[in-house]
């Protein structure tokens, strides 16, 4: 019995009306059953049981249920909302008795996830009696070996490798180009290109593709063997990290059977897998299919397929088309290389339980509990489980309601194919919500590639077996992060933080696990029980240790704006959370203080010489062995990165080579030294060891090992230090893998920054980073016990780190309670700690008191919330007081409002009021502030000591105001002032203000208020305006409320040293006897109380230093264009500590020169000088863009470390470095400074450096010694002109010119008169004089702006270029005088044009005629072209003929080293305009600037000569006519346009304003279309100079799609000197197929080029058999030795000149590959374009003829099939006379033509399984000899336009059936012959067996195989056979002839199908059937006579016997009485 409990689904999609009314269906081997419906539901339950009869049947291993909810509806059919497959296989092949199915996901009919889930719970009792399949049961031991061990290495055993050997190995993933996380395209392609033996008879299989959620399928073949060769593309938008995570799945479904049965195997692959394979491709590799439910099963077959990952900007890999050769032997091609079985492994991964886990539900079941006497637990309100998920598989745990820390103890078995091509394993803690949906408690993974290793990280060495491991892990904890603990009611703005897909911001509890593998083997049940014994042995894994971690807050710095108080809170785990209750309270928190502006831009906590500092204890597992050995590997990463970078950046600074050599020998010594002195610490003896941690320590060793080998290697082989550089950084990166540690359970120290109550910002320090280690010190953290600069973060953070929140100077120590001595080492200053409360008072009726306080106690915490009492306070154990408690005002907090400033404004708003309509008088309170509180008048306020007032008080007219500077407004009870205000009076208006103002300033160097500690009340209080407002310390009239600080000290009892405050566990201890009269339970009241009073720790500076700070900014490149006119106006804000500075504003520029010293005179730093030096601050610089509208916006940050100076004796000047400018993560540009930290001696301005140059009054320069060295260089500008400028604002842009700044100097070209005649600029060259820096690394940028000049004098800047790097534009101005840039082409263009003519001998012509047009017939174009690409085959004759070939590029012709991109003569350069409006994307192109430059040093001496200028003899720049040829070939890879997964492409050109559409020569239903097409066009260069050519797609109803398109510059290729208008053929033909198509001869060209290169003139003597050019002799015998002379070429002379002109580099005769793009996906390939273009000028006369690139056409072939006879078929049926016989008929086709199915006549009554025929089948097919496949034109559906075309191997099948009257016929055996690999047949049919059929896993023999186009004609025997529970059986033979002729034979020799006329070729007579073989409805007679006699004759001539007996009895008796009488009568008568 079966039994289906139907729970309930939830998340249902709403209808467009209303809600659905769900009801569920459960469907189990076609019996359905239902539920009742739900109305209008979308979370309905139903808990119904619904029961199936299994009828005696058990269970088997394929059984599944499916599960259908559909929308009842009560007219009209059920509409289906979702359904799902449960497989039964547990249930089928283990003891479980139920199944529980736990949310499982419903999908529609297109297999696409809906977002609902279902619950149900599946029993099971199997039937009496029923054995489950042993099959399903297996253990670790005995594998299926047969059936997967001879799929796994041809033959022979199966392998199964031990773990440890290399084949179990899980592949190292190294993500070559790291991409950037952010969504972008990506472009998948899969090909699928043929299967091999599918399983099953007469199948017809088709191939799915899934991939994202998107689904292709292949056309339906038939057959085991099938060919698809289709591709499909799937393009999707999405992030980089989710994308690698998707899975590309392969299902192959045979569409002939019924949808339950019809899954044959499925092969899954993760995309970045893909990704990682070179080049990101797989190509033409052979999947293994499985079947996915049986894991027991074998190979379900093979697929062949290709796959590619493109993303933006990657090349898609060529794929060569090559015939599949014999050998493609699928062993030794399989994804899985052989010998790695893929194998069934379990993942038995172990939870064991969970802690600290969030309050994550409503307590509202609780308040009610409560309510009714019941105890209030909050802690507990969650009610979590697991789920994990591995390769599209997920299981969960139980879930245990309402507990933090739960204990699941289970086991979940993940059953996977290993090696898996999955990589992580996800680990999610949900909270089971009974209503809504589960939510994600927090996100980990356990990424198998850090806990497994291939073995392959180590090289040299795999012969080693113990190298790799299998995954394991643990037990250990795994910490959970995601958003803020707190629980709110409200929906959680950080919910994705818990589904891992961004950094967590908080911890959120850990799980303790445990992952170990057990290979082969199936788990009974997917989710058991632990045993207890595992459980027991886990508890050592648990033991605590106590931590203790104190942090020093140096300076909180650079907050962006005021606001409430800040405080800080530090937390490890949950100790030191102060909003959760579950741990003791600790000093964890600074106290809250409000931030001061530093005067400049930012603002920053005063904390001064009184630094605050967080103690916490806590308790963690020690797993220090763990984490010294990755401080260690860190150590030396870290030490090595140092070197690399040193090393790094002498070489961009191209540093002397002895320099060099020593920085390298430096880092080398260093490497080796640190790997063979800082040892990974032994694990002998260490507590909670794991097995990883032996495999890793194992690992760790030996690849340092190795390290350290290479490097001695290095050190005594190497010699050139570039070449290392490579090497170098692989051992960093192996390094920074070894540096992970994946078992890490201590949770990383958090810190948030609370504004008020509310979390801000936080940053999460590994703890690792800051843990004491007392095995050594590199084994210490890296920060441990140091100061650290962290950047605070917000969560989730939109803008991405635009904004920060606030930078930090923290110093952190963690290590073990028992080493806490160690820190006072550490520790700087005097810590102090208090306990403090505030005594509250109000005033009252006049007087101060107690009475006015409403809400507050008398004595309070800082809040004031609390009630304490001083005597309430109790010092914690081992603490006591020191002294009484005092007066203690808190300075920090009373800063006034202008603190920091030295420009200060005060304001008084006069109010006055009147009854509506009346006068307006002075109000009750006449002077207030902005918030209307009682303020003193303007001649009552004083100025504050050191300031002087700028001016008189003044009326603030400057806002919404009248002109007497007043606002109006009406106030509505209960208030008693308007709440807004405007400029204009109305009647209503009762009351108005207006603001006064007057302007202070302070006096430099006096004392102002702030600085005098003593100011302020005498008596300590602080008073406030109204409670919770700002404190201030001077008392104002309006003041209604004070409060003071009192303070008592508490000193440690029993220890010394810093280390004491570890002590201060928990609050100050409360005295709670005298608290009677507090409502509720004393409990409750104390853990209220318990987290208010902490104690407060501070760490007092009794020495700080004086330090002067000097930042040199000098220049900055790339930033980003924010404004509209394409730059920018950047300054720089530099922030050090808690000052800061700004330099000047340079406008509009991206790339400005500050050229500015910043100095900061006094920074007051605390702590010991030595520390500073080796960790100084960071100089942070914020750039901005100065808008004079709006806000400044922020153009990227960048930070730099200075170099510190404690001596004077110092003299090292910093060096100016480039330092990365980052906006929003990402890289913006580059900034130049410098920055350097003096120690000033007490009082001595003396010693320090000298004062930089002034420039203007405030600005110092940056100083010599740090700016870069200069020398005057000349910048030649070759301006050639301006192309495809676009219109700005609205008008074109007509008359433009050209400015060049570079280094602060800049020069201007003539206008161009009219762009639409002539784009170029009139005069070419300008000179540039600039003082450019030595070093390559400081050089300026070249920026180029085009201005353009209109009417009324504006001149516009209409678009600007930046070259960042002059290198390649450099030049030695001596060396080139006799090469000048010209082109041959242009030089003749200058040149007046003569007539040419070709002259050829008449008398040779007749001759030629006639050989030609035969010679047509076998070659053609395309036969050259094939020959070129290596297809011999394709071109035979071609070859033997010795005709040229041609050079194919597989990518563009400006893609070709050798020819420089064209760009020899002038570069184009992209012009750009505007702002980056969206961050992501470029700003616009907006025309093209054509032109060079060269850059070469200038003498230094004025009296020497200047070099020759560079740029002479230029071509003229007047505009030229052309006649334009394009040549398309063909297209490859098309992207799809048409829902059928195809495409139906054209071209379409166009070329400036004329364009020329092919549309009716589309080619139907393609992806690689061959076009073979030629265009002429005539063209104006160069304003026609883009040529576009796109491919589009035919739609016969809806508008055509651009497929793609591509630009070929024609100027370029015109002006080049490599010749690209027309390719050099290789040899000079006058006529054929090659015939010569340039308007010179080659001898014409040679001589131009001879010219400008400055070389006398080529000379061919002898006939011109030989030739002296450029000094050397050539001789046409040496060019012509081995090659054929053809009655084509032309004369000596020529053909000699053109093969020098072959050795000169110039551009062959070729086809170039041009990528077609679209504008839909910029950045991705659309597919690819074979074509070329040659370009005439019209001036030198008419050009060649066109070749004729036409494509081939397909050739009729007939295939003539005799089937003479058949032997040994299977007899099938049973006469009636019983005997076995069949009635045979033959049946015959060619794949691809199946509506031209033949079949023979029936043998009938076949008693032996012979049969005769003579009967002939004659199928024609189109045929291209060239590709040897056949063409297949038909229409796919009826409702097709075109006739597709296929290509398929030409193959026959041949069937054997038997023929049955009434009822199917059935099938009794086939073979399927290939045509070209045709199986030799045997010529007797005994010796005809299977075995003649290969199995496909065994190569081939040779010999084995020929084809049939060679041999023309074949006859034998081959055998018959069908598929039978997966082995082949045989079902007869079949003796044929076989014979292929073409058109021309078939005319000559005719023949017709079965026996009819023409019968001849031979005749074929009616076969000599034996008598017996007749249908006996049609003869009688024979029936009578083969079936009745045969059988029955016997019987016959016994009943006529019989009959004549009885008969001659019956006559007797008749006759005999009568006789007898006449006997008697007469007796002798």
């Amino acid at each position: 019995m079966l039994r289906v409990a139907v729970e309930s689904a939830a998340g249902l999609p709403k209808k467009k009306l209303g809600s659905p009314d769900p009801i569920a269906s459960v469907v189990f081997k076609d019996e359905k059953k239902k539920t009742k419906s739900v109305s209008s539901e979308l979370n309905p339950v139903w808990n119904e049981t619904l029961e199936f009869d299994l009828k005696g049947v058990p269970l088997d291993s394929s059984s599944y249920i499916e599960v259908v909810v559909k929308d009842y509806e009560t007219l009209g059919k059920d509409k289906l909302i979702g359904s799902a497959n449960v497989s039964l296989k547990d249930l089928a092949s283990s003891q479980v008795k139920s199944l529980p199915v736990k949310n499982l996901a419903l999908v529609d009919e297109n297999g696409k996830s809906i977002g609902a889930t279902i619950s149900m719970t599946i029993g099971y009792e199997p039937p009496a009696g029923a054995v489950t399949n042993p099959q399903d049961q297996q253990d670790g031991g005995n594998t299926a070996v047969g059936e997967e061990g001879d799929v796994t290495d041809g033959g022979g055993q199966g392998a199964v490798t031990s773990p440890g050997e290399p084949g179990q190995k899980i592949r190292s993933r190294n993500r070559k180009h790291l991409l950037a996380n952010k969504p972008q395209d990506f472009q998948i392609r899969v090909r699928v290109i043929e299967g091999r033996q599918l399983p099953g008879n007469n199948i017809k299989p088709v191939v799915k593709v899934h991939v994202c959620a998107d689904t292709h399928r292949t056309r339906i073949r038939k057959g085991n063997n099938p060919y698809f060769d289709e591709i499909f593309f799937f393009n999707v938008n999405m992030l980089p990290s989710e994308l690698f995570d998707e899975v590309v799945s392969f299902r192959v479904y045979n569409s002939n059977s019924f949808r339950a049965d019809c899954l044959m195997g499925e092969f899954k692959l993760d995309i970045g897998y893909i990704y990682d394979e070179s080049a990101h491709c797989i190509m033409k590799k052979w999947i293994l299919l499985n079947d996915p439910d049986d894991s027991s099963s074998g190979a379900k077959g093979y697929l062949k397929v290709s796959m590619f990952v493109l993303g933006a900007g990657d090349e898609p890999p060529v794929e060569r088309k090559e015939q599949d050769n014999d050998k493609d032997d699928v062993e030794s091609n399989l994804l899985l290389p052989t010998g790695v079985a893929l194998r069934w492994v379990t993942l038995k991964l172990k939870v064991f339980r969970a802690e600290d886990i969030p309050q994550m539900d409503d307590s509202i079941t609780q308040t009610l509990k409560e309510a009714f006497g019941g105890q209030e637990n909050k802690k507990n309100l969650v009610d979590p489980f697991i789920e994990a998920w591995f390769a599209g598989k997920k299981l969960c745990t139980q879930i245990i309601e309402k507990n933090a820390n739960p204990e699941w103890n289970q086991q979940l078995n993940l059953q996977v194919k290993f090696p898996s091509m999955c990589e992580r394993i996800k680990l999610t803690v949900f909270d089971w919500d009974r209503l809504s949906g589960n939510d994600a408690i927090g996100t980990t993974y356990l990424d198998l590639t850090k806990i497994a290793s291939s073995g392959g990280e180590i090289e040299g060495e795999t012969g080693n077996s113990e190298m790799g491991f299998l995954p394991t892990f643990g037990p250990c904890y795994i910490n959970l992060y995601g958003s803020p603990r707190e629980f709110s009611a409200l929906s959680d703005p950080y919910e994705d933080l818990n589904l891992g897909k961004v950094e967590g911001a908080a911890y959120r509890g850990r799980i303790l696990v445990e992952l170990s593998t057990k290979l082969d083997g199936k788990a009974d049940k997917s989710v058991e029980e632990i045993p207890s014994d595992d459980i027991l042995v886990v508890q050592k894994y648990q033991r605590r240790r106590k931590y203790c971690l104190c942090a020093v807050f140096h300076s909180a710095t650079m907050i962006q704006e005021p606001g409430e108080p800040i405080q800080f809170e530090v937390s490890i785990g949950n100790y030191g959370n102060k909003m959760d209750l579950t741990c003791k309270p600790l000093a964890s928190t600074t106290q809250y203080s409000c931030v001061v502006f530093d005067g400049n831009n930012y603002y920053y906590l005063p904390w001064a010489d009184t630094k605050p500092v967080i103690s916490i204890t806590s308790f963690w597992e020690d797993i220090s062995h763990r984490l010294d050995s990755l401080n260690i590997i860190l150590y030396i990463c870290n030490h090595l990165q140092t070197n690399l970078s040193a090393l790094k950046s002498a070489i961009q600074s191209k540093a002397a080579d002895a320099r060099l050599v020593e920085i390298w020998l430096k880092l080398i010594n260093q490497l080796i030294e640190d790997i063979s002195s800082f040892r990974i610490p032994d694990l002998e003896g260490k507590s909670n060891l794991t097995a990883l941690d032996i495999q890793q320590k194992m690992l760790r060793d030996r690849v340092l090992e190795n390290i350290m080998k290479g490097a001695k290697h290095l050190f005594e082989e190497a010699t050139d230090v570039n070449k290392c550089l490579s090497v170098i950084e692989g051992w960093l990166d192996k390094l920074k893998q070894l540096a992970e540690e994946p078992q890490n359970s201590m949770p990383d120290v958090i810190i948030w920054m609370l504004r008020g109550e509310k979390r801000v910002a936080y940053t999460r320090i590994p703890a690792h980073q800051v843990l004491y280690s007392s095995y050594s010190e590199q084994a210490c953290g890296q920060y441990c016990g140091k100061t650290q600069t962290v950047f605070m973060k917000y969560p989730m953070d939109d803008t991405k780190g635009l904004k920060i929140p606030v930078q930090l100077r923290v110093n952190m120590w963690l290590g073990l309670a028992t080493e806490e001595k160690k820190f006072n080492h550490y520790a700087e200053g005097i810590f102090n700690v208090f306990a403090e409360l505030y005594e509250n008072q109000a005033h009252v009726l006049g007087k101060w008191g107690t009475t006015g306080l409403l809400n507050r106690s008398k004595f309070s915490d800082v809040t004031g919330k609390v009630k304490l009492k001083q005597e309430y306070f109790l010092p914690p154990v081992g603490w006591e007081w020191e002294g009484e408690w005092r007066v203690d005002p808190e300075k920090t907090l009373l800063t006034e409002a202008d603190a920091g400033h030295t420009e200060f404004v005060d304001e008084v708003y006069e109010n006055e009021t009147r009854l509506p309509g009346g006068e307006w008088k002075l109000a009750a309170e006449p002077y207030t502030d902005v918030n209307g509180e009682k303020v003193q008048g303007p001649t009552e306020i004083e100025c504050p000591p050191g300031w002087k007032w700028e001016d008189n008080w003044a009326f603030d007219d400057n806002r919404a105001v009248d002109e007497k500077g007043w606002e109006y407004g009406v106030t509505i009870p209960p208030d008693d002032k308007p709440k807004s205000w405007v400029a204009a009076e109305k009647m209503y208006h009762v009351h108005r203000r207006r603001r006064m103002i007057r302007p202070r300033k302070r006096i430099p160097g006096a004392k102002t208020a702030a600085d005098k500690k003593d100011i302020g009340d005498a008596e300590g209080w602080e008073y406030s305006s109204l409670i919770g407002w700002k404190f201030h310390r001077q008392q104002r009239s309006s003041d209604t409320f004070r409060r003071r600080r009192w303070r008592r000290k508490m000193t440690p009892a029993d220890r010394v040293g810093a280390s004491a405050i570890f002590k201060l566990e928990g609050a100050l201890g409360v005295d709670m006897e005298s608290k009677g009269d507090e409502k509720g339970t004393k409990a409750e009241a104390s853990v209220k109380q318990f987290g208010a009073n902490t104690p407060t720790v501070s760490c007092t500076f009794d020495q700080s230093n004086a330090y002067h700070l000097r930042v040199y900014v000098y220049q900055a490149r790339g930033l980003a264009a924010l404004d509209k006119d394409s730059f920018s106006d950047p300054y720089v804000h530099v922030s050090f500590l808690h000052h800061s500075q700004t330099t000047e504003t340079i406008r509009s520029t991206l790339h400005p020169t500050w050229d500015q010293t910043l100095i900061f005179k006094n920074v007051e730093i605390g702590g010991d000088p030595q520390s500073v030096a080796q960790n100084p601050p960071n100089v942070v610089m914020e750039i901005f863009d100065s808008d004079q509208v709006g806000k400044d916006e922020m153009l990227g940050r960048s930070t730099c470390v200075p170099m510190v100076k404690l001596t004077s004796g110092m003299d090292a000047s910093p060096k100016l470095l480039w330092e990365p400018v980052t906006h929003k993560n990402c890289p913006s540009g580059e900034i130049l400074v410098a920055a350097e930290l003096i120690l000033k001696t007490k009082g001595n301005d003396t010693e320090l450096p000298l004062i930089p140059p002034k420039r203007g009054e405030k600005l110092y320069m940056v100083p010599q010694g740090v700016r870069p060295v200069v020398q005057l260089t000349a910048i030649e500008v070759l301006a050639w002109g301006l192309r495809n400028m676009k219109t700005y604002q609205l008008a074109p842009v007509t008359s433009p010119s050209l400015v060049v700044e570079c280094g602060g100097e800049r020069v201007q070209t003539a206008v161009i008169k009219n762009m639409k005649k002539c784009p170029n600029f009139p005069g070419n060259v300008l000179l540039l004089k600039v003082l450019l820096p030595k070093e390559e690394m400081y050089t300026p940028p070249i920026v180029l702006k085009i201005i353009d000049h209109r009417p009324f004098g504006r001149k516009p800047v209409v678009g600007q270029c930046t070259i960042s790097f002059l290198e390649e534009f450099r030049c030695d101005p001596y060396a080139t005088v006799a090469e000048v840039a010209m082109s041959s082409k242009v030089a003749l263009m200058a040149a007046s044009p003569r007539d040419l003519h070709v002259n050829i001998d008449d008398g040779r012509q007749q001759l030629l005629e006639a050989q030609r047009e035969k010679e047509k017939e076998t070659v053609d174009w395309w036969s050259k072209f094939y020959a070129s690409v290596g297809q011999s085959e394709k071109c035979r004759p071609y070859l033997d003929k010795g005709y040229d070939t041609l050079e194919v590029y597989d990518h563009e012709l400006e893609s070709v080293k050798e020819f420089m991109g064209l760009t020899d003569f002038c570069s184009t350069f992209k012009l750009q305009r505007g702002k980056n409006e969206s961050d992501d994307d470029d700003p616009a192109v907006v025309g093209e600037f054509k032109g060079s430059f060269k850059v070469y040093p200038l003498p230094d001496d004025p009296g020497v000569p200047p070099p020759p200028q560079q740029f002479r003899e230029l071509p003229d720049s007047v505009p030229q006519e052309c006649v334009v040829r394009i040549y398309v070939v063909q297209a490859v890879d098309l992207q799809p346009k048409d829902n059928n997964g195809k495409c139906d492409p054209y071209v379409k050109i166009s070329l400036g304003k004329k364009s020329i559409d092919d549309r009716d020569n589309y080619v139907p239903y393609t992806l690689n279309p061959v076009f073979g097409r030629m265009f002429e066009l005539t063209c104006f260069l160069p304003q026609d100079k883009d040529l576009k050519i796109a491919v589009y797609d035919f739609d016969l109803l809806s508008r055509d799609e651009k497929v793609g398109e591509t630009v070929i510059d024609l100027e370029n290729r015109l002006l080049s000197r490599f010749g690209s208008y027309c390719g050099l053929a290789q040899t000079y033909c006058i006529s054929g197929p090659n015939q010569w198509r340039d308007q010179l001869h080659p001898s014409k060209i040679l001589e131009q080029l001879a010219r400008w290169k400055g070389l006398s003139p080529p000379r061919s003597e002898d006939n011109g058999n030989t030739l002296s050019f450029g000094g050397r002799l050539y001789y046409l015998s040496d060019f012509e030795a081995n090659k054929e002379i053809h009655e084509h070429l032309g004369p000596p002379s020529e053909r000699i000149a053109l093969h020098v002109l072959r050795t000169q580099g110039l551009v062959p005769e070729h086809v170039e590959t041009r990528t077609l793009y679209s504008s839909f996906q910029p950045t991705l390939p659309q597919g690819k374009l074979q074509m070329w273009v040659d370009i005439f000028p019209k001036s030198l006369g008419p050009p060649g003829t066109p070749f004729d690139i036409a494509p081939r056409k397909a050739k009729k072939y007939f295939l003539r099939v005799i089937v003479w006879n058949t032997s040994d078929v299977v007899l099938d049926e049973t006469s009636i006379t019983n005997e076995n016989m069949s009635d045979i008929y033959v049946k015959g086709w060619m794949p691809g033509m199946e509506e031209d199915k033949q079949k023979t006549d029936v043998h009938y009554r076949s008693l032996d399984g012979d049969g005769n025929f003579n009967w002939r089948f004659v199928f024609g097919f189109e045929y291209l000899p060239a590709e040897q496949l056949c063409l297949v034109s038909k229409k796919e559906h009826f409702w097709s336009l075109d006739k597709s075309e296929f290509r398929i191997p030409p193959k026959l099948i041949v069937q054997i059936w038997d023929n049955d009257k009434f009822s199917l016929d059935d099938y009794l055996g086939a073979i399927e012959l290939d045509m070209h690999h045709l199986i030799n047949p045997s010529k007797t049919p005994e010796k005809c067996s299977l075995s003649m059929v290969p199995d496909g896993t065994t190569p081939p023999k040779s010999g084995q195989f020929k084809s049939l186009f060679d041999q023309k004609s074949v006859r034998g025997w081959w055998p018959c056979y069908m598929d039978k529970d997966g082995k082949r059986e045989l079902g007869g033979k079949v003796e044929l002839t076989l014979e292929i002729v073409n058109e021309k034979e078939a005319d000559e020799r005719p023949a017709g199908k079965g026996r009819d006329e023409p019968n001849m070729n031979p005749k074929l007579d009616h076969p000599k059937r034996p008598e017996t073989s007749f249908f006996w409805f049609t003869n009688p007679c024979k029936t009578c006579k083969f079936i009745v006699w045969r059988r029955f004759k016997w019987l016959f001539i016994g009943l006529v016997l019989l009959i004549l007996v009885l008969l001659f009895i019956g006559i007797l008796l008749y006759s005999l009485p009568n006789y007898i009488s006449m006997k008697i009568v007469k007796p002798f008568n």
